[in-house]
């Protein structure tokens, strides 16, 4: 997969991945995916045993046949440190590094992480979208800001996330009577495209395919470098 260099470093200030988020934010579009999508590219991350790298997988869904058709990882050590809000700062570098490795091209990357759902409406879904100029959404376990109603209780129930008076996102029931997935746009997508995209990814557990198997693939990694 074709990707551009960032246009900034990773390595900076805390005020200037902040200054960097608030800009960026700016440049984030919200439309409808054009086109049908096929081939959807599921990341995940985490930190390595020693905690001093970090560990990204992409799998890449076909949805149509219900298949993984590639799975590559990338191992990357640490250049900016944990600080909420910030994480992309950390996490994104790897995740760019494995979806290179992609030799078809995704028609939407699923980021198990936030996009606009964020407190500078700029989490890692947005922050890789804006880097690769192509669709990505986020679908996280966990909110990160934010209010909700609770959700009805089967496959499909969903409510809106805001924040500060400002819609960021939808929490959505994938299955039913467990709990709720947090959907949100990163970049070039709209909230109800990416809505659609994780019921359609959905294969009968809480976590659509491509961000669950991507998952796993980080947790096999892992153990290699123990």
């Amino acid at each position: 997969m074709q990707i551009t260099s960032a246009s900034h470093r990773w390595r900076v200030s805390l005020a200037k991945a902040i200054e960097i988020q608030r800009r960026l934010a700016g440049t984030v579009r919200h439309e409808p995916i054009s086109g049908s999508v096929r081939f959807v590219a599921g990341v995940d991350m985490a930190l390595s045993p020693d905690g001093r790298r970090c560990v990204a997988g992409v799998v890449l869904w076909d949805i149509r046949e219900a298949r993984v058709l590639e799975e590559h990882t990338a191992v990357r050590p640490l250049v900016f440190p944990y600080i909420p809000g910030l994480l992309s700062f950390r996490e994104a570098p790897v995740v760019i590094a494995a979806l290179r490795k992609l030799k078809q091209d995704p028609d939407v990357v699923m980021c198990d992480g936030h996009g606009i759902a964020h407190p500078r409406r700029f989490g890692i879904a947005s922050h890789v979208g804006v880097i690769l100029g192509r669709p990505t959404m986020g679908c996280a376990k966990s909110r990160l800001v934010g209010e909700h109603k609770t959700p009805g209780k089967k496959r499909g129930a969903r409510t809106a996330l805001s924040h500060r008076c400002e819609r960021i996102g939808t929490v959505l029931r994938t299955r039913d009577e467990v709990r709720p997935v947090y959907i949100s746009i990163g970049n070039l997508v709209d909230l109800s495209s990416s809505e659609r995209l994780a019921l359609r990814c959905g294969d009968g557990f809480r976590i659509p395919a491509p961000t669950r198997l991507a998952d796993h693939l980080v947790s096999q990694a892992r153990k290699t470098l123990e």
